[in-house]
């Protein structure tokens, strides 16, 4: 009698530091081979995730192929993953038994060489949560020795790895001074220090006067923003440290596998054994500054104002976003007051803040643009096609009869399947293993079998997807009134609204405001407007409004010859507001 061979994938990984001792990718595959062949088992994939961290799963590509296949439909009729090592699937209890439960969704198990564990057999159900809780544990034990090792190393004053700072290469592992980098650096902490200049005043003056820096590796801008100045000023290796906790990876918040980098206000730093840039003089007085101009400033103008379109307003030559400004001037006739504040749009690119630089230096009065933009929103408020749009975006199409009865037919089909797929399980039990065309009709009992498992996990994915839109619909039905009546109170009090509310209501609506470079005869800024949610007009949908600029005014419900036009996507047609 001989029985069909069982399908397997092999999963090998190695992380950087587990690359000897039979770790390797080579050594894990000949293993698993090898055992494979001992359980008769035919191997049809191997997937490999090189250098990669078991922490999570996220960050590991051929895992997720290899999951994803097992998802899709089990297409190589997988019944077993082979690892080397549980550690090797992962080190996160949680990612770990979480991964193992989608398998065994999709009818496939996981073994574990060299635990000698089956997760099919009654001792691996009970072993896997305990060595996944092992396999958590050596991480953290092998994380802290890491960075015990790091900061052993910064101890000792030597480089810890990485790209070298601006102003140093990487000799044997030992930062050595790049003279044509260094002149830079130096430059920066003189400028800072010796003048009343800020970070901001700082990388101005270096590129009004010339001065560029090196690129390196994918660096494609030359020009000095703020924040290269800022993190040379910061970095205390160019005072000869070596720095060890600047920043720390910590766990996001509300989230079970999370992570990001977090800078730390208090850190270790040690003599380093490279050649200091600048004289440990320097590196303190500049500290000092930064240390004095580190308080939150508080807000001399206008405290009330806020900036209404801040970053929805494009660039109309870069198309980076618009941010306010303040002029504040002081009478001349000595009274100490000042003239009213004037407010602005400015293009975040003309502070070099980001090193780039536009040509765009126009400051275009705030409210100008607010006003112009406040009638083209007011008067698509007004427009019951787009008040009907944000209501059925919410879902108030919900139709709870309708709902309910393809509850009822869902359940029903699921019922019929889970009755075929019982009688193709006692078919299967009832084969004769010494018939001669037993294999054949096992394999094909499999696969029907299958295919009903597939049909039924998606009937229960439908039947939960359902069940919740059923428990939502009534609410969202009472929540789309309630924006039809906020929409009618919105129309009525923009134009008496505090600065901030207001402010909070264009970015919920908004996408971006196009303007157009120079002020237009007819006092046009603005160009067009993209809402968030599509408008309709005379069953022509889009997000964008475009302001006809041979018409005499803007949108206005008291002028009958405003006219507004659909955007390029679709022919041109005037709309009577």
């Amino acid at each position: 009698m001989n029985q069909a061979k069982k399908h397997c994938y092999l999963y090998t990984r190695v992380s950087t530091q587990m690359q000897v001792d039979g770790y390797s990718l080579d050594a894990q595959q000949d293993r698993l081979k090898k055992e494979a062949a001992h359980r008769s088992l035919q191997v049809v994939a191997v997937f490999s995730d090189e250098g990669k961290s078991g922490k999570n799963t996220t960050g590991r590509p051929q895992f997720q192929a290899m999951m994803q296949r097992i998802q899709n439909d089990n297409e190589d009729h997988v019944d077993y993953v082979l690892v080397f090592k549980l550690s090797r699937f992962g080190r996160n209890a949680a990612d770990v038994l979480n991964n193992l439960q989608i398998m065994q969704d999709f009818g496939v198990n996981l073994i574990c060489v060299e635990d000698g564990i089956d997760s099919a057999s009654a001792a691996g159900k009970i072993l896997f949560p305990v060595l996944a809780g092992v396999a958590e544990l050596e991480r953290e034990n092998i994380q802290a020795q890491t960075m015990a090792g790091r900061w052993q190393k910064a101890r000792e004053g030597k480089w810890n790895g990485g790209q070298a700072p601006y102003g140093y290469r990487i000799e044997d592992g030992v930062l050595v001074i790049e003279d044509s980098e260094a002149a830079l650096v130096r430059l920066i902490f003189e400028k800072y220090v010796q003048s009343d200049m800020g970070i901001n005043g700082v990388a101005k003056w270096l590129n009004e006067n010339g001065y560029s820096k090196q690129t390196r590796q994918n660096g494609i801008y030359s020009r000095i923003s703020t924040t290269f100045v800022r993190g040379v000023l910061d970095n205390p290796v160019y005072a000869g440290k070596i720095a060890y906790g600047r920043r720390k990876n910590e766990k996001i918040e509300g989230t079970r596998n999370e992570y990001h980098i977090v800078k730390q206000a208090e850190y270790e730093t040690f003599d380093g054994k490279h050649e200091a840039i600048i004289s440990d003089d320097l590196w303190q007085a500049a500290q000092v500054k930064r240390e004095l101009n580190a308080y939150k400033r508080e807000k001399r103008y206008s405290p009330e104002h806020a900036h209404i379109l801040s970053g929805l307003v494009k660039c109309p030559v870069c198309g980076a976003p618009m941010y306010g400004a303040v002029n504040r001037k002081k009478k001349k006739d000595g009274s100490g007051e000042f003239y009213s504040d004037m407010w602005y749009y400015i293009c975040k690119n003309t502070k070099t803040v980001s090193g780039q630089r536009c040509t765009y230096t126009k400051h275009i009065r705030q409210d100008d643009v607010n006003e112009q933009v406040r009638r083209v929103v007011q008067e698509a408020l007004r427009n019951m096609d787009f008040t009907q749009d944000i209501m059925k975006s919410i879902g108030t199409d919900a139709n709870l009869d309708a709902l309910q009865a393809e509850a009822d037919t869902l359940a029903a089909t699921k019922k019929k399947e889970e009755r075929q797929k019982s009688k193709l399980l006692s078919k299967i039990m009832e084969l004769d293993a010494d018939d001669d065309l037993y294999d054949e009709m096992y394999d094909d009992l499999q696969g029907l079998l299958r295919q009903r498992m597939k049909r039924i996990a998606e009937l229960d994915s439908k039947i939960n997807q359902v069940s919740i839109a059923i428990q939502n619909a009534g609410s969202k039905a009472a929540t789309a009134e309630e924006v039809y009546a906020t929409m009618r109170i919105i129309v009525d009090m923009m134009d008496i609204m505090p600065e901030r509310d207001e402010q909070e209501i264009m970015h919920a609506l908004l996408d971006s405001v196009q303007i157009y470079p120079e002020r237009q005869p007819n006092g046009l800024w603005i160009k067009s407007v993209r809402f968030k949610v599509p408008l309709e007009f005379d069953g022509v949908s889009s997000q964008d409004v475009i302001i006809d600029n041979d018409s005499n005014s803007l949108p206005n419900a008291s002028n009958d010859e405003t006219v507004i036009l659909l955007s390029n996507l679709y022919p041109k047609q005037n709309i009577e507001a």
